[in-house]
């Protein structure tokens, strides 16, 4: 299966059910007259019991770090002055596309979950921040179709690994580079032009307008996930296919990896290159937060790229750190040095010149290393390291005795690999 599809039971709300897009299904964006048929733009209950039913429903960020909403909903509205509440649409790792797809195929959606929790966190002005040209143009035909009740703006940015990290996000709508800044302060404290700001990625957004227009199904329409599913081509079977699919919590990976012509594979990378490596006992591991944070992984923005046989885990390893590095916003010393060693490290096992040392060194690093830089990069980096030594020493020992095919030449800075195209 291939392309955009949903295990979601029959009757409970999604992002891609077509009862409520509908457009999705001829490739096309939604319009507000369809929107609305479906219950779109509803009247604001007083915002105190939406909150409250986005508390109770156990929604969480979809940006990668799976944050209560209400918790971020609160501290903004707390905060002293009126708030701007951004749509963070700019998806920073290549493997995943459902932020695109959302804001190309379903901006109202996302513009009413903005709606909603501007009234929650009592905002004046609204921002959509996003990096893809379709994404753009859907957004402001949507716009056009239907103003919004505060005023927005559509904030385009290039596209890097780390200009969706939300005070990256502030710098680049201050007029400023899409750069990490020091925290704190963070941007629910001081955000665009110094106000308190609710930076949002578009799928908790658009799961808020769901939660408000489906309140029989709140708990169903939070506990969904968008998920990115992908692996390498292989010739002659169906593995390299992609898929964007809605799956409720708890999914085992191996039901999505079969879905996908993906179910020979042996690992996979988890939340894009956030979550690390997995080997054996991956086809059992819940879409879950905190299931695979005991694994010791993390679901990250929800991508699965999965790995055959014929993949080598220390290439996939080396290629992800030498992305990581070469996307490094150069501000940390201990970035650009972090991600450098390790891929360098990786780099030397991949190509058979590691010495003795080096799972020493990269073990080490992966443990001292995390927390320490201004955003996530660094921690992915060393989680990729620390995942591979945890999931397959026998492959790295290896790679010191016997020269790999599936390793050869150095590996790419560009995340092809990884990379997938929108459906």
């Amino acid at each position: 299966m291939t392309g955009v599809f949903s295990l979601l039971p029959e009757g409970r709300p999604g992002l891609l059910d077509p009862l409520l897009s509908g457009a999705w299904l001829s490739g096309g964006s939604e319009d507000v007259p369809r929107y609305l048929a479906a219950g779109g733009y509803a009247a604001l209950p007083a915002p105190d019991r939406l909150l409250e039913r986005i508390a109770a429903a156990g929604l969480r960020g979809r940006g990668g770090a799976g944050f209560p909403a209400a918790v971020k909903l609160r501290a903004v509205r707390d905060a002293p002055g009126r708030a701007v509440v951004v749509a963070n649409g700019e998806e920073g790792e290549p493997g995943s596309v459902k932020d695109r797809w959302l804001l190309r195929h379903r901006p109202h959606l996302v513009l009413d979950g903005m709606r909603l929790a501007a009234a929650i966190t009592r905002a004046d002005r609204g921002c959509v921040y996003l990096s893809d040209a379709p994404a753009e143009r859907a957004v402001r035909r949507a716009l056009a179709e239907r103003p919004a009740e505060l005023p927005v703006d559509v904030v385009r940015v290039r596209h890097t690994y780390v200009a969706g990290e939300e005070t990256a996000v502030v710098r680049r709508i201050d007029g400023g580079p899409a750069l990490p800044g020091a925290k704190p302060p963070r941007p629910f404290e001081s955000g665009v032009g110094g106000a308190p700001t609710l930076v949002a990625n578009v799928e908790t957004l658009a799961r808020i307008a769901l939660v408000h227009t489906r309140p029989e199904a709140a708990d169903a329409a939070a506990g969904a996930h968008l998920v990115t599913l992908s692996g390498t081509a292989r010739a002659g079977t169906a593995a390299g296919s992609s898929a964007l699919a809605e799956v409720p919590v708890g999914t085992r990976l191996k039901v999505l990896a079969d879905l996908t012509g993906h179910g020979g594979a042996e690992s996979v990378l988890l939340g894009g290159l956030f979550g690390g490596l997995h080997g054996r006992g991956w086809p059992d591991l819940p879409l879950d937060h905190d299931r695979l944070r005991e694994a010791g992984g993390a679901l990250g923005c929800g991508a699965l790229h999965f790995l055959h046989p014929e993949d080598c885990p220390v290439a996939v390893a080396a290629e992800a750190a030498a992305y990581l590095a070469a996307q490094s916003a150069r501000q940390c010393g201990v970035c650009v040095s972090g991600t450098g060693a390790l891929a360098g490290a990786l780099g030397a096992v991949a190509g058979g010149r590691a010495d003795a040392d080096t799972p020493d060194r990269l073990h080490r690093w992966s443990q001292r290393l995390p927390g320490r830089g201004a955003c996530g990069l660094l921690d992915a980096a060393a989680r990729i390291a620390g995942t591979l030594l945890a999931h397959f020493p026998e492959r790295v020992d290896g790679h010191r005795a016997a020269a790999c095919p599936a390793c050869a030449g150095p590996a790419p800075e560009d995340g092809r690999r990884f990379t997938v195209p929108v459906p």
